[in-house]
């Protein structure tokens, strides 16, 4: 794009730079959401909920099913 598109289109900056922050935080909190660590830690704090009576086996069950298929999700694949 030439000098013109540019400026052109330069009324639409703040509105392109918004998208583009937006995009880099969902980058960010996707990335968050998939890591290993992070849900290493909340299965840590599903353990400690269900040895404290907080939940039963069955919630238990199914929160700690969530949590591994998004390390599943998460994980690349070869």
């Amino acid at each position: 794009m030439g000098l013109l598109g540019e400026l052109l289109l330069l009324p639409a900056a703040p509105v392109r730079g918004t998208f583009w922050v937006l995009r880099q935080v969902a980058a960010e909190a996707e990335r968050q959401y998939y890591d290993p660590s992070t849900i290493a830690r909340e299965l840590a704090l599903l353990q400690r909920r269900l040895e404290a009576g907080e939940i039963d086996e069955a919630e238990f069950d199914r929160l700690e099913d969530e949590l591994l298929d998004r390390l599943e999700r998460g994980t690349p694949t070869p």
